[in-house]
């Protein structure tokens, strides 16, 4: 052999080599920090350690020639275990990415760890806006929804419809505040008024001085800014009130399969919500989420299924990258396309915000379902430009001519 050709096979033979070389440690390492036991459990929890393990699957179980390993932990809903946690897993344990973070306070606490440490983190659970404005980092992606996109789809709906006066039921965090302020933009774009609002303690389990006070105002609709057991107790407790009956609506700001169905259709019949996923909405969709109930017993919550496409796009890129450098994986998670089932006409901006076609849904009447967790019906979809803040607006460092 020629030495020209020698050198060639050598180039060749070490080229794997040194794609492996590019793997810090044994491992790819992803850590799921989520609520397993909390007010949010049901929407994330153990079904986002499902579906992070699912997409390690999908992608054969190793990248660049390493095993992918996923490891769970529960932040409690608090900034100071969630960030101890993160540092132990940075620090100690070799963990490359975190995923999911449902609670904006831990989130926006995490971004800052993450940017310190050069870590990416993948957002699927948290909803504040901040991550991809004044907390930017170019190590955070804001992957299935925020609060601006959740809100101008619903609330704009509900303005539309008539819903032109309201009074605001607000969680007491950051994720919370946001939602209303949010809202209360399009509410006041849209022509209609914000009567007042009470601010509400995280995890409630009696909203009856919240709900009398938002019935004493006369607001034609009362608006739910908070998630998970908290919307499911004030919409119940409303009901038991007669306060719908009475005349007024509510309007849940954000709304998940998982907290009809705790509800039940009687009770959650009508209402609208803005949705980045839908397990029924395809073929596709609904064979992924069949493999997901097998495992969790339910269909995925559109925060399940935002981790399932994250985890596999951050697997994708590393692959891209020939490394698990973050910087690099950031840089290639922009390049290369998203695919996944649950995914539509969705980028990754230079801000972080993951952009994606979303569904506005309603609940379905009980004599509307026909199967087991067949409770939205789709209105239409919402074009991403739609749900997303303009980067003309942005206060992100990260953008280039962004407001400051």
């Amino acid at each position: 052999m020629s030495p020209a050709l020698l050198g060639g096979a050598l180039i060749a033979l070490m080229l794997p080599i040194a794609a492996q070389a590019q793997i810090s440690g044994d491992v790819v390492k992803i850590g799921v920090l989520t609520d397993m036991a909390g007010v949010t459990a049901d929407i994330t929890g153990k079904g986002s350690l499902v579906a992070a393990e699912m997409a390690v699957r999908e992608i054969g179980g190793t990248v660049l020639g390493k095993p992918v390993q996923v490891i769970a932990a529960d932040h409690q809903h608090k900034a100071d275990v969630g960030t101890g946690i993160a540092r132990q897993w940075f620090d100690v344990e070799g963990v490359d990415a975190i995923v999911d973070v449902p609670n904006s306070g831990v989130a926006l606490a995490i971004q800052g760890l993450a940017r310190e440490k050069k870590r990416i983190v993948l957002y699927s659970g948290a909803g504040t806006t901040a991550l991809t404005n004044e907390q930017c980092s170019p190590f955070g992606v804001h992957w299935t929804y925020d609060t601006y996109g959740v809100s101008h789809g619903t609330a704009s709906a509900v303005v539309k419809a008539g819903g032109t006066s309201w009074f605001f039921l607000s969680a007491d965090y950051a994720f919370g505040q946001q939602l209303q302020k949010d809202a209360s933009d399009v509410i006041a774009a849209a022509g209609g008024k914000v009567l007042g609002s009470v601010r509400h303690p995280l995890n409630s389990a009696d909203f009856s001085s919240f709900l009398l006070t938002a019935q004493s105002s006369g607001a034609k609709v009362i608006g739910l800014a908070n998630a998970g057991n908290d919307t499911i107790n004030a919409m119940k407790q409303a009901n038991e009130y007669g306060i719908v009956n009475g005349g007024q609506n509510l309007a849940a700001m954000i709304l998940f399969l998982q907290d009809v169905h705790t509800l039940g259709l009687e009770a959650a019949q009508g209402t609208y919500l803005t949705t980045a996923s839908y397990w029924d909405l395809n073929d596709a969709t609904r064979a992924w989420s069949k493999q997901f109930m097998e495992k969790t017993g339910m269909p995925p919550s559109m925060l399940h299924a935002g981790v399932y496409g994250a985890v596999r796009h951050y697997l994708k890129a590393v692959a891209k990258a020939g490394t698990d450098d973050a910087d690099r994986v950031a840089v290639a998670m922009r390049e290369i396309p998203i695919d996944d089932v649950f995914s539509e006409n969705a980028t990754l901006r230079e801000d972080g915000r993951v952009t994606r076609t979303m569904y506005l849904a309603r609940v379905k009447k009980p004599s509307e379902s026909k199967y087991p967790w067949d409770y939205f019906e789709i209105a239409r979809k919402i074009r991403p430009e739609e749900t997303v803040w303009p980067l003309s607006e942005s206060r992100c460092p990260l953008v280039k001519g962004a407001s400051r």
